[in-house]
């Protein structure tokens, strides 16, 4: 019994942080139809904006750090993916490919390309015991601010205004700006919530990792962007059931595969990926209304 509340604690923390980064990404497909690969940089950016920041108080530095994703992000979204907005979806992607690519570079240059460390939050790798369970404070942590912040996006997009045009945007665009919805505000306020998502993940994954290179967040962004599929693009209900999954299947190919196999975890994983895409290939909650816009 211990065992099975031990595996299940660890696919809800695993899965709760791809769900998180799923989130992000699914955000920004639902109103541009924009796979944004970039936003693993506004994860990263946060990670040396925290490390920038070391010298300050915890709470400044926080929140310096996520002031840095949502800037980047609007940034993003206003020189590199506005003057964009007409162009077909593979223009957008390998804009989005431009975009990781130059910032990743920039870091590199700038602060260069070796891996740093950073003691953040050490205390949350301290254990604790829950009804004899023993568990890292890390995955306690991650597990409430995943349930917290998926809590708070629902209630966002259900009961706000921009919530709203939000949903009225990734059901039918053309539709919603039609009727009256601006859509440089609603694609403006879609990338500044992914800053914050992006801001969270590296909270959680840098306290995690303990280590920050300019290409920490890459392979990340590209399990969550196999969540996001799996799930349903354009569904961020499905983002988040996705990352939930991917999680899973993580944690239990860790378990059951023989030692000699666990480096493998990945390509076991995008197996099941595949079989999955070839029953549903749009997904397990496919998005209505489903087409290009904007």
């Amino acid at each position: 019994m211990n065992a099975f509340a031990q595996y299940a604690v660890d696919t809800v923390s695993v899965g709760g942080l791809y769900a998180l980064t799923a989130l992000g990404i699914g955000l920004i497909f639902g109103v541009m139809r924009l796979i944004n690969f970039a936003h693993g940089e506004l994860i990263t950016a946060v990670g040396y904006g925290l490390l920038l920041l070391s010298g300050a108080a915890l709470p400044v530095a926080m929140a310096g750090s996520l002031a840095i994703a949502v800037l980047l992000a609007l940034a993003m979204e206003r020189v590199a993916f506005r003057p964009l907005r007409g162009a077909d979806p593979e223009t957008l992607l390998i804009a989005s490919f431009a975009v990781s690519f130059f910032l990743q570079k920039t870091l590199a240059l700038t602060v260069g390309a070796r891996a740093k460390g950073i003691d953040f939050l050490p205390r949350l790798g301290e254990p604790i015991t829950i009804l004899g369970l023993r568990l890292q404070t890390l995955q306690l942590v991650t597990i409430l601010t995943s349930a917290v912040l998926l809590a708070a996006l629902s209630w966002f997009l259900a009961r706000t205004r921009w919530g709203l045009e939000m949903r009225a945007a990734a059901e039918n665009f053309q539709m919603a700006r039609l009727l009256g919805v601006r859509a440089n505000r609603v694609i403006a306020v879609a990338f500044a919530l992914s800053g914050v998502l992006a801001a969270a993940v590296a909270f959680l994954f840098v306290a995690q990792s303990g280590t920050l290179t300019p290409r920490m967040s890459l392979e990340l962004v590209v399990i969550a962007f196999v969540g996001t599929a799996i799930g349903g693009l354009g569904s961020l209900v499905g983002a988040a059931v996705g990352g939930f999954l991917v999680g899973a299947a993580s944690v239990i190919l860790q378990t059951v595969l023989p030692p000699d196999l666990r480096a493998f975890r990945e390509a076991f994983a995008f197996a099941l990926v595949i079989l999955v895409l070839l029953v549903r290939p749009q997904g397990l909650f496919p998005a209505r209304g489903l087409k290009e816009r904007v």
